[in-house]
């Protein structure tokens, strides 16, 4: 099998590490060139919650050549169009391509490469791109050996092809086969808006929400605007990390310190991440906002639900994306605690 990691930023770069290590014939793809040029000469350097190097091969997208079996998507959302168009002539009638991207993209993808060939998941593991050829693993290494991704067929099938993938993810870490899969994306959606969102929209680690009661509250609200909005829109939310996600929706007020309890629990082995939309932000990009936390703002519209915890999350991030700043963490969450104090 020809393997393709398309987008090998922080994630791409340890997935490639450990399918190559494993044997498998595959390449990572990226445009920046100083990555692609640091992971030929020096192979792919893992460190943080585990040290690890593996050789690779990688190219620009420029350089692509012949025809993939397997296309791992971890590039932006932002950029799927123009991405997934340049990716058709290297793709056969039998081709898969793999969405891992954050939030729920695959009817996009699918309407560009055909929905016969995409097979969704999730990336239950966090990391962040350090400098060219070096990605740190912010997610406790044990964590990762049991939970690094989720899949399944759009349809819910356990087909012959889920099965030979989840072999191949599993080299990286424990891949789980789902029958829900716009459960499991929406599932993942909601850790993604709680932690990512708050992230980048108050400048901190996934420990710094945690351990601020302000923030683990927020993302408390966070999740349950998420679940009720996922439920209005007639989605059923998958297990994940062991966790009936919906098991988070508040049904009062006084379900917050249980709620709370859960949400420390399950994010724990996590505490070290910082979203990559927090990333972007210190580099002056564009975040993939629109299509995290502000799927739920957009599709609540039709529901009549409210979800001010998710709009104020887009609107702190959209602020920082026009003024090109970061966050400061002591000013923004003022407007989270004026919030659970009204």
């Amino acid at each position: 099998m020809r393997i393709a990691v398309l987008g090998a930023g922080s994630l791409g770069t340890i997935a490639g590490a450990y399918i190559a290590a494993g044997g498998e014939d595959v390449e990572l793809i990226d445009v920046y060139k100083a990555h692609v040029d640091a992971l030929n000469e020096s192979g792919a350097k893992i460190i943080g919650t585990t040290e690890f190097q593996a050789k690779v091969k990688a190219v620009t997208p420029d350089n692509m050549t012949g025809k993939y079996d397997l296309v791992l998507l971890l590039t932006k959302q932002l950029y799927n169009e123009s991405v997934l168009k340049e990716l058709l002539p290297f793709l056969d009638n039998n081709s898969v391509v793999c969405s891992l991207q954050n939030g729920v993209p695959e009817e996009k993808v699918a309407s560009i490469v055909g929905k016969e060939r995409v097979i969704a998941g999730s990336v239950e593991f966090g990391a962040t791109f350090v400098e060219p050829g070096v990605s740190r693993l912010t997610t406790d290494f044990g964590h990762f050996k049991k939970y690094a991704f989720q899949i399944g067929e759009l349809n819910g099938e356990l087909t012959e092809r889920i099965h030979r993938i989840k072999s191949i993810l599993d080299l990286v870490g424990g891949t789980h086969i789902s029958d829900n899969l716009v459960g499991t994306k929406w599932s993942k959606l909601l850790i993604n808006n709680a932690f990512s969102g708050l992230s980048a929209a108050l400048n901190g680690e996934y420990g710094d929400i945690l351990d601020n009661e302000v923030g683990i509250v927020s993302a408390v609200h966070i999740a349950d605007e998420t679940i009720k909005v996922a439920h209005a829109n007639g989605v059923k939310l998958s297990e994940m990390v062991g966790l009936d996600i919906s098991s988070l929706e508040l049904k009062s007020e006084k379900d917050i310190p249980e709620r709370i309890e859960t949400l420390r629990k399950i994010m724990e082995p996590s505490r070290l991440l910082k979203a990559s939309m927090l990333q972007d932000l210190e580099k002056k990009r564009k975040t993939e906002i629109n299509h995290i936390n502000g799927v739920v703002s957009r599709l609540a519209k039709s529901t009549g639900i409210s979800t001010p915890y998710n709009n104020m999350v887009v609107k702190l991030v959209k602020s920082a994306e026009e003024s090109q700043t970061v966050p400061n963490f002591a000013v923004n969450i003022k407007f989270f605690r004026d919030m659970i104090q009204a």
